[in-house]
C-alpha cells in the first residue's frame, strides 16, 4: 500500500513542470553535522524549487530555536515564495529524510491541504540522474491563506496534561541523549529526558533516507514501547525530528495529540522542569 504523504521520484519528475506545483527545499542540519542547507541550495537543487529556511521563517521573538511563527508572518513568507492558495506543494530535503517531515507538518499546521515529502530526497533524485541546477528559480509572488491547526501543536503546559492523562510523550533523540549519556548539541542544556516519556529515535524510521515499511515501522514502535492505536505526543531537540515520529504515525492513519514545539531545548532550559536520565 502506498504511503499517502509520500511522493516518488518518478511522480514527481512527471509533474515538474505542472502549474500548480511547488518543489519546496526544506533542507536544514543539526551545527555537528557542519552542513548548510541554503549554501547547498544555492549550489544545486530541483529545478523550480524554493528554499524553505527553518531558522528564518520562525518566531524571532523566542529565544527558543525555529519556533513557529504567527499564522499572518506565516503567510507572508510562504506567498513571497509562490507557495499559494490551491498549490500542491512537494517537499524534500538534503539528508533524504531529516527536516523534511519538519516543513511538511509546518504547511499543514498552517493549512496547506496538499502537501507530501519527496520519497527518498535529494539523494534518490540525484543517484537516479534527474534534473538539477544551480539556476535561480523564477517566483511570482502569491497568496496564502493560514488557517492554524491549534491542535498540531503542543506546548509545555499540554505536555504537563499529556502526561497526567497517560498520553504518550514520545522523543525522537538519540537514545544516549535521551538517557543523559550523550551531550546536547547545544550548549548550556543537561540531556536526559522529560519523566514519562518514551524513547524512539528518529534513525529507528529510516533506512537509506527513507521512511521504512508499515511493518518496520511497526516493529520500530513496538520495541520502543509505542502503541500507535492510542494517542501521541511528539517530541525531540527543537522540534525537528519529532515530525519523523509524526509522518510515521500518520503512515498508519494515526493523527497524533500534538507535536512539542519547544521539545527538549525549552524543557531543559526551564528552571525548575524535572529531568529524568537512565531509561525510559
Amino acid at each position: 500500500m502506498s504511503n499517502p504523504h509520500l511522493v516518488s521520484t518518478e511522480r514527481l519528475a512527471a509533474e515538474l513542470s505542472a502549474p500548480d506545483l511547488v518543489v519546496v527545499d526544506g533542507s536544514w542540519y543539526l551545527p555537528a553535522q557542519n552542513r548548510d542547507g541554503r549554501a547547498e541550495y544555492e549550489a544545486g537543487h530541483i529545478p523550480g524549487a524554493v528554499f524553505f529556511d527553518i531558522d528564518a521563517i520562525s518566531d524571532k521573538s523566542s529565544r527558543l530555536p525555529h519556533m513557529l511563527p504567527g499564522p499572518e508572518e506565516f503567510a507572508r513568507a510562504v506567498g513571497a515564495l509562490g507557495i499559494g492558495d490551491g498549490k500542491r506543494i512537494v517537499v524534500y530535503d538534503g539528508a533524504g529524510l531529516f527536516s523534511a517531515p519538519r516543513v511538511w507538518w509546518t504547511f499543514r499546521t498552517f493549512g496547506a491541504r496538499d502537501v507530501a515529502i519527496l520519497d527518498g530526497g535529494a539523494p534518490k533524485w540525484k543517484s537516479e540522474g534527474r534534473p538539477w541546477t544551480d539556476e535561480p528559480s523564477r517566483i511570482r509572488p502569491a497568496t496564502f491563506t493560514p488557517r492554524l491547526d491549534h491542535g498540531a501543536i503542543a506546548g509545555m503546559a499540554d505536555v504537563d496534561r499529556a502526561l497526567g492523562a497517560g498520553v504518550q510523550v514520545v522523543d525522537a533523540r538519540s537514545a544516549e541523549r535521551f538517557r543523559g549519556e550523550a551531550p546536547e548539541p547545544r550548549p548550556g542544556l543537561s540531556s536526559g529526558h522529560i519523566p514519562g516519556s518514551l524513547s524512539l529515535p528518529s534513525v529507528r524510521l529510516i533506512e537509506d533516507g527513507r521512511l521504512k515499511s508499515r511493518d518496520e515501522l511497526a516493529r520500530a514502535f513496538a520495541d520502543a514501547g509505542v502503541d500507535p492505536d492510542k494517542p501521541v505526543m511528539t517530541t525531540c531537540g527543537s522540534g525537528v525530528s519529532a515530525a519523523i515520529i509524526t509522518l510515521a504515525l500518520e503512515s498508519f492513519g494515526r493523527t497524533g495529540k500534538g507535536l512539542y514545539d519547544g521539545s527538549w531545548s525549552e524543557w531543559a532550559s526551564t528552571p525548575g522542569r524535572p529531568i529524568a536520565t537512565g531509561p525510559a
